[in-house]
């Protein structure tokens, strides 16, 4: 069942490469198959001593709109642990630093298009630090019950991706 792949075209544009692949199919059809080569990411569920979620509400240009999301982004070099990227993400975009860490595992977002792998972790034993915004996020930090964000998931008004993954796994194991 293995593909050949008999011409591979990369290409870097901004912090995206855009890779496009002619293949030989198992069947012997040949096809063209484009993808999005995607840095490694991360995202956190952080969980406070009150039992609340730490959420972000932050501007996203993409999709011009603010979003609820939970701390999250991406392994920039790599010989950087998922672990030590998340444990960055949550104090620069929160302003926290977390005691315990529960590796919820990894998942793809769309590996139909792009190989982004993101890794997921909860966080608890949060102690406030300082806020480190890099100058093109905005962010809003809000503190959630669990119920309040499943309201906020329920309703389709959650939609980070990662997000909602580091929620289902969270719940899942610890349920």
């Amino acid at each position: 069942m293995a593909w050949k792949i008999t011409n591979s075209n990369k290409q870097k544009v901004d912090r995206f490469g855009i890779t496009v692949d002619q293949v030989v199919l198992p069947n012997g059809e040949e096809k063209t198959f484009s993808y999005l080569d995607f840095a490694k990411g991360v995202c956190v569920l952080p969980i406070t001593n009150d039992h609340e979620v730490v959420c972000l509400r932050q501007y996203r240009h993409a999709v011009n709109s603010w979003q609820w999301e939970l701390p999250a982004g991406m392994i920039d070099s790599e010989g950087d642990s998922p672990l030590d990227v998340a444990k960055r993400e949550l104090e620069e975009e929160t302003g926290y630093v977390a005691e315990h860490w529960l590796e919820l595992g990894s998942f793809y977002p769309s590996p139909g298009s792009t190989t982004e792998e993101i890794f997921l972790f909860a966080a608890a034993g949060l102690t406030a630090t300082e806020q480190r915004l890099e100058n093109s996020e905005q962010i809003e930090l809000h503190y959630l019950q669990m119920e309040e964000l499943k309201e906020l998931v329920v309703k389709g008004d959650f939609k980070h991706g990662a997000g909602l993954a580091a929620i289902l796994r969270y719940k899942f194991m610890t349920d």
